[in-house]
């Protein structure tokens, strides 16, 4: 039971007084006056200062004592814990860079160097130098505010990005609560609807398909058509390898570093895909196992641009992640024999459902291989007239 009171704290003498339960208000020859924690760690007895009375009142004392503690019963170290207490939250601009550091490698390069440029644009000016600790919700819908409307789907990202920084902070107990959620939002106004990705209509992917070929060959064109050819992503084919390829098998197996998912996806290559492949690997470019498809003069994959641009400079209002729509259009459309977790797959979407996802593993490769192998027959058609 606790031995000492508030009168008996003010008055006490030098020496040390116990309160209970290893707690001590010791008194130096001076007059200050200190609270300590005596407690056993290991079999060894070790004293815990606390810090002075005119930082911790007797029942601040108590309950810090109590916390130290538990934490030396738990076998954890009560100094390093009272330690952890004393350091200050740091700022926002220093939790950027921990929360960085610690999940970058579960990122793609373009997704870990634009969590950074966006917070430092955006975030920074309003909340860079505030204590993570302090940041609250009217901070955040203040930062948002000038961009909330203007450029919504940005907004949202910096949204994000700011909650996983606030939550990062509040795992590693730099502040007490996580993220603001639903409070952000009021008083900011509705924003407009997004928009999706403009898609070419899948009726005249052929003749567009036909106009690439019919043109002088480039990085940029060839690439276009392997991203059309084979339904991917842009990140996937500008980081795309030759020692991914398995000819025989017809199959581009592709590591789980390269995908958005973060999940190993092989797809399925179809003639035209194959070929285009050929016609590269002639061209006299390096085909060694780390050689990408397509490399700039410095080795480097070839900029997230260089596929976009051959639309812009052909005129035309499409954008390149457009294309996996107009692929899944048409297999909506044109191979309703084809299940929609099929088609999933073979976008490299993940199956929600998990007695798909087991079917997935035995049969979807065959079926997507029919799904793609139809889909380069339907490109391959020379009798379109070209839409651009």
């Amino acid at each position: 039971m606790a031995k000492l009171n508030a009168l008996q704290v003010k008055n006490a003498k030098p020496g040390r007084h116990g309160d209970g339960a290893g707690l001590y208000l010791l008194v130096k020859p001076s007059g200050s006056k200190s609270w300590v924690l005596r407690v056993q760690r290991d079999g060894r007895r070790r004293d815990v200062g606390l810090g002075s009375l005119a930082a911790l009142s007797l029942s601040e004392a108590r309950e810090k004592a109590a916390e130290l503690r538990k934490h030396a019963l738990n076998g954890r170290d009560p100094i390093a814990e009272r330690d952890r207490d004393r350091r200050p939250a740091p700022t926002f601009r220093e939790a950027v860079k921990y929360t960085h550091e610690q999940m970058k490698a579960g990122w793609v390069d373009k997704n870990a160097a634009a969590f950074l440029t966006s917070l430092e644009t955006y975030a920074y000016p309003a909340l860079g130098n505030l204590r993570v600790d302090t940041i609250e919700a009217a901070h955040i819908r203040d930062m948002l505010a000038p961009i909330w409307t203007t450029k919504p789907e940005l907004a949202r990202k910096v949204r994000m990005r700011v909650g996983q920084v606030l939550n990062f902070s509040h795992s590693k107990g730099w502040r007490s609560t996580e993220a603001p959620g639903k409070t952000v939002s009021i008083g900011l106004p509705k924003q407009p609807k997004g928009k999706n990705y403009l898609a070419m209509p899948y009726a005249d992917v052929p003749g567009f398909v036909q106009q690439l070929r019919s043109k002088a060959p480039t990085q940029g064109r060839q690439a276009l058509q392997l991203l059309i050819l084979t339904a991917s992503r842009s990140g996937e084919i500008r980081r795309g390898r030759w020692g991914q390829v398995d000819r025989a098998k017809r199959l581009w197996n592709r590591p789980a570093d390269i995908m958005k998912e973060r999940i190993a996806h092989s797809v399925t290559l179809n003639k035209p895909a194959l070929a285009l492949l050929a016609e590269i690997t002639e061209a006299g470019g390096s085909t060694k196992p780390d050689a990408l498809f397509f490399a700039n003069r410095h080795g480097e994959p070839i900029s997230d641009m260089t596929m976009n641009k051959v639309l812009r400079d052909a005129g035309l209002k499409w954008n390149v992640h457009g294309f996996r729509s107009s692929f899944r259009d048409w297999a909506a459309e044109q191979m309703p024999e084809i299940p929609d977790p099929v088609v999933e797959a073979a976008l490299a979407h993940e199956v929600p459902d998990k007695v798909v996802r087991a079917y997935k593993r035995t049969n979807f490769l065959e079926m997507r291989r029919k799904l793609l192998d139809a889909w380069g027959e339907f490109l391959d058609q020379s009798s379109l007239s070209a839409n651009a």
